[in-house]
């Protein structure tokens, strides 16, 4: 249970009801989605906690904190526990709701896990302190959100039904609005917009938004990226469109791949019938603080904040930018960017288009790179792009490619059944594997998320003396 209490915030005050009719709310996405899209998700937890009890008294709706590329990057690249982040910012937070992102049947990985894996994630998410978990699927295939829905609402956390928005010709207002109501069917307290790239344009946000609140009587919050400048307009119409609550970063973290400034829309919306309540003062603080932060990670700092309105082609979310163009820098590759992102597109294509989000964007992402590098298309295919087309992610937008397909299926159908429907429950072997290597519950769902760093990690935390803090 949270240090605020799962029973004492009601799902309706988490939702953005309590904003009121007009009254808008800030989540604030500075410690999860701002450095994931600016900074490869690098920023340990020591550099969070000083300023943590500042941001507590600000007011934002919630805090974004977990979730996502940072509990991989905890473990692969910072020496750190993602769990003990939690536990650990749970403490400094004693009035805000702390918020994760949740990849559906995914987990924080990158392939469907069985459901005990689901509901035993879950469990211990909100049991370390989380209070909102904002769940979606890569496909936006809502048979690999039920189950972690579910799972969130059994444990009385608020669970934010998502989107992910993309531009395809599958991907129409009616399309998302049967997504929405099938959200609301499976028992979401809240909706979102998840607007990866940054390329919902404000009059189509309008649209969209007004549609939903028309045919969903659920709270609506809009999760947008600066990518091609068009955020805070989105934001704007998105709020006179009926959204509740934006997602913003402290501005030394904001903006290029990130979210708009939480300095910016506080100031935009002063005075008006959807004033936030914060004082712009309350902020600087947190904007010294994370500008010095910044500048620790500048060998992670490669996303520009120029506009790219080349992003409504490729389409590839803030955080995979960043990290694409730091791989790329460490492969001597850098210079072949942009037929990267070309071989981008036709990937996306003929996959049937996908959104580009997490683990789909990985996975485009990595395939496009191998076909550059190798000098010809598919001559390696990856193991995740095969899962993908026999059915292992769920079911794509639209039909892929048939020379691929066959390529790789033969004269065999992919699956239409819920990809976790084919899993035997996982927890009990994954136990035995780790016999003798965690010192905490957790450290099963670590290790069943990424296996292999999660045993480094574990090696390493017994022979260096690094403590397990417990007790939020």
């Amino acid at each position: 249970m949270s240090a605020i209490g799962k029973n004492t915030i009601d799902k309706s005050t988490a939702s953005g009801d309590e904003i009121g009719k007009k009254r808008v709310g800030l989540t604030d996405t500075t410690l999860r989605d701002a450095h994931q899209s600016l900074l490869a998700a690098r920023m340990r937890t020591d550099d969070m906690l000083p300023v943590a009890e500042i941001m507590d008294e600000v007011g934002f709706h919630s805090v974004e904190m977990w979730g996502g590329a940072p509990v991989d990057a905890c473990l692969r690249y910072l020496n750190e526990d993602p769990w003990q982040r939690v536990r650990k910012l749970r403490r400094a937070f004693k009035k805000t709701r702390l918020q994760m992102v949740l990849r559906g049947q995914a987990l924080t990985g990158y392939r469907i896990f069985a459901d005990d894996v689901v509901d035993e994630f879950v469990k211990k998410a909100v049991g370390n302190g989380i209070d909102i978990i904002r769940v979606y699927d890569a496909l936006n295939d809502v048979r690999n959100m039920e189950r972690a829905i579910s799972a969130t609402s059994k444990e009385g956390a608020h669970v934010q039904g998502t989107i992910a928005y993309t531009i395809s010709p599958f991907h129409d207002i009616d399309c998302y609005l049967d997504t929405t109501k099938k959200l609301k069917d499976v028992g979401v307290d809240s909706l979102c917009i998840k607007d990866m790239a940054g390329i919902l344009t404000p009059m189509v946000a309008f649209n969209l938004i007004s549609k939903i609140k028309e045919s969903v009587s659920l709270p609506l919050q809009l999760h947008s990226h600066c990518t091609c400048g068009f955020a805070p307009m989105n934001y704007w119409t998105g709020i006179e469109a009926g959204a509740s609550v934006i997602d913003t970063a402290v501005s030394s973290l904001a903006f290029g791949a990130s979210q708009p400034a939480a300095e910016t829309m506080v100031a935009v919306l002063q005075g008006t019938p959807y004033d936030t309540g914060i004082n712009l003062p309350s902020l600087s603080a947190l904007t010294s603080h994370f500008k010095a932060v910044r500048g620790k990670y500048r060998e992670y700092d490669q996303a520009s904040a120029d506009v790219d309105i080349n992003a409504l082609n490729y389409q590839i979310p803030g955080g995979m930018i960043t990290n694409l163009l730091y791989q790329l820098r460490e492969q001597m590759f850098s210079d072949h960017l942009a037929e990267v992102l070309q071989e981008v597109l036709k990937i996306r294509e003929e996959l049937g288009y996908p959104p580009l989000v997490t683990p789909i964007s990985q996975m485009v992402g990595a395939q496009a790179v191998t076909n550059v590098m190798m000098g010809g298309r598919y001559k390696v295919i990856s193991k995740e792009v095969r899962n993908y087309i026999k059915g292992l992610y769920g079911s794509p937008p639209g039909p892929v490619d048939e020379n691929l397909t066959t390529k790789i299926m033969g004269d065999e159908k992919p699956l239409s059944i819920r990809p976790a429907d084919l899993l035997e429950p996982e927890l009990e072997k994954a136990r035995l594997e780790t016999k003798g290597l965690t010192q905490q519950e957790e450290d099963l769902l670590s290790y069943l998320l990424f296996p292999q760093i999660a045993l480094e990690f574990f090696w390493r935390r017994a022979n260096q003396g690094i403590e397990v803090l417990k007790d939020k």
